[in-house]
């Protein structure tokens, strides 16, 4: 392998950052972090971790105020993972924003390593430890509550699973929400509409959120450029919060792990790692053809 090979599928080859990363550059980069996580000896939920990272990435890159220097900087924006599992890609996108270094990724699920398979508070940038599906959109409830009432500017947004819609305290959350006119808080659904027992389709999600008072907005899930708009944009109206509902596909960028239930969670053998890298490389650059 030459070194210009190595460097495009390698995210060990490419530990150094630079800071002006195009999204998609920085995107790539997250999910070949992911890959190598779930290449670990304990594998890691690689399916939905890959459908969020575009998420995460204009999350983390164009979107919330923070300072890695100073994750508790009281002026941040918070994020809450709520779908916990997915928890590679939020080390993935915590490493390259710099909460911390690149090369910890490789302790991934180790024991004695800080990044287990669910993050926890002790992960410089992490708010809450997350898992259990159906609490994260009530812990960012409680932060967004607490922002306005101490008349801060600060937003929340929490990401969650569709699968995990089928908690009902999700919606307890949703109806509180609305109710208080929370509107510094904002939702995400990564709807790759697979879990892990198949499809997790509920029916019309957006009249639903709509239902509980909510502004729903429908979106593609792995355009970088709409999600960072509509992540940014200010709240539509006054006292509503806005979940977006974002279309993703479960794997993405790994061929034989695409809109596959199987590909909830999996560890990778190192021939199937190669494989991955060498997909996410070939998608980069057929992306930056067109």
């Amino acid at each position: 392998m030459t070194t210009t090979d190595q460097t495009a599928t390698d995210p060990a080859a490419t530990a150094t950052a630079r800071a002006d990363l195009p999204l998609a550059e920085r995107a790539l980069r997250v999910r070949q972090h992911i890959v190598a996580m779930a290449a670990s000896p304990e594998g890691a939920h690689i399916g939905g971790a890959l459908s969020a990272a575009d998420i995460l990435t204009a999350l983390y890159f164009d979107v919330l105020r923070v300072r890695p220097e100073e994750p508790d900087w009281p002026g941040r924006d918070y994020f809450l993972l709520s779908k916990g599992h997915a928890a590679a890609g939020l080390y993935a996108v915590l490493a390259e924003r710099g909460f911390l270094p690149v090369e910890e990724l490789d302790t991934y699920a180790r024991s004695g390593s800080r990044l287990g398979g669910h993050p926890l508070r002790t992960v410089p940038g992490v708010e809450f430890p997350t898992g259990s599906l159906g609490h994260g959109l009530a812990l960012g409830l409680g932060l967004a509550l607490a922002a306005r009432r101490d008349g801060r500017d600060n937003r929340a947004y929490v990401l969650l699973g569709d699968g995990e819609l089928q908690e009902g305290s999700v919606w307890e959350a949703a109806d509180s929400a609305a109710h208080l006119g929370l509107d510094n808080l904002t939702a995400v659904v990564d709807r790759n509409r697979l879990q892990i027992n198949g499809s997790s389709h509920r029916g019309n999600l957006a009249d639903r959120w709509r239902a509980f008072g909510w502004r729903a907005v429908e979106i593609d899930g792995h355009d970088l450029g709409a999600l960072s708009a509509a992540l940014r944009e200010p709240p539509a109206e006054p006292g509503v919060p806005t979940v977006l509902l974002a279309d993703t596909v479960k794997g993405r960028g790994v061929p034989f792990l695409e809109n596959r239930a199987k590909s909830h969670y999996a560890l990778l053998s190192p021939t199937l790692r190669h494989r991955a890298l060498k997909a996410l490389a070939a998608a980069s650059r057929t992306e930056q053809d067109r």
